[in-house]
């Protein structure tokens, strides 16, 4: 069968593909382009599984909302050159906009779905497409969802540090403000409650280690770990730190004068947690020139 320019133009339409890589699996399809696009989804996903190993650290978090739902989502890639291309933002943004819409469990509930409403191939196959398509590793990391009675607070800084928080009482700029405050201040917890034994734990045992030093009574010391447990607890929750917008007030204490209360929230910054590889950039880019 002849591969005409109409046949590569529809397969690459179908792919997302390259012209040249699109003739070549008409031309060992003999023609046949549902064959072609099955074979090279095939390749896509062995090229997918040769970079899943590679680290992933940069990338986007995008935030879907409609008012009283909302969608959290990290997507990551290896270069910041990637992260910033139409193509992976526009996998990123509908990625979202399906978790917002179905509300998934979880990551692996995520890529099961349809990126949009009438797709035969899931969230998964897509990203491994792209991969094949952009030559980096491609993860969709963490999600979190959202749905509430009351007002929900969301903020991008950039798109780099996004996060969503629920509120009961109150309103939605003061739910924004609150999403604001979270992204600069970092809290880990709404309230000393929400902290784990553990980390408490592990701060108490520092703490009462720096002040045995002090040489101070048993009492006394019990007495100054309590005091930095106390402050440790405030600075770390969300409750406790003071409000970036008037430092002079309390989140606590901004939420009671509106007779508002934080019910949760989920704050994510790209590549937090991950192990960034250091290398010399030149020579890996030489490396890849050369076909290593």
């Amino acid at each position: 069968m002849e591969i005409t320019a109409a046949l590569v133009k529809e397969l690459r339409e179908r792919t997302g593909s390259g012209m040249m890589e699109c003739k070549k699996a008409l031309v060992e399809a003999k023609g046949d382009i549902d064959a072609a696009a099955e074979a090279m989804r095939k390749s896509g996903a062995a090229k997918a599984d040769k970079r899943a190993g590679r680290i992933a650290a940069e990338g986007v978090i995008v935030i879907e909302t409609d008012g009283k739902r909302a969608a959290l989502v990290e997507v990551n890639c290896e270069t910041d050159f990637v992260a910033r291309g139409d193509e992976f933002r526009h996998f990123a943004q509908a990625v979202a906009q399906r978790a917002l819409k179905s509300q998934p469990s979880g990551v692996e509930a995520l890529l099961a779905l349809p990126l949009k409403d009438g797709d035969s191939a899931d969230i998964n196959t897509v990203r491994q497409e792209l991969i094949a398509r952009i030559g980096e590793n491609i993860s969709v990391r963490r999600c979190a969802h959202f749905a509430t009675a009351g007002h929900i607070g969301a903020y991008l800084h950039g798109n780099r540090i996004g996060v969503v928080v629920e509120i009961e009482g109150g309103d939605a700029t003061l739910a924004k403000d609150i999403a604001m405050h979270i992204a600069a201040a970092k809290p880990v917890c709404v309230s000393p409650a929400d902290v784990s034994a553990e980390l408490v734990a592990k701060e108490k045992e520092i703490f009462a280690a720096q002040a045995a030093d002090s040489g101070k009574p048993a009492a006394i010391i019990e007495k100054m770990v309590d005091g930095r447990i106390k402050k440790f607890l405030a600075e770390v929750t969300l409750l406790g730190q003071p409000f970036v917008k008037n430092p002079d007030l309390s989140v606590e204490k901004l939420l009671e004068q509106a007779k508002a209360r934080a019910i949760r929230f989920e704050r994510f910054e790209v590549g937090e947690g991950i192990e960034k590889k250091s290398g010399d950039f030149v020579a890996e880019v030489m490396a890849q020139a050369r076909g290593a």
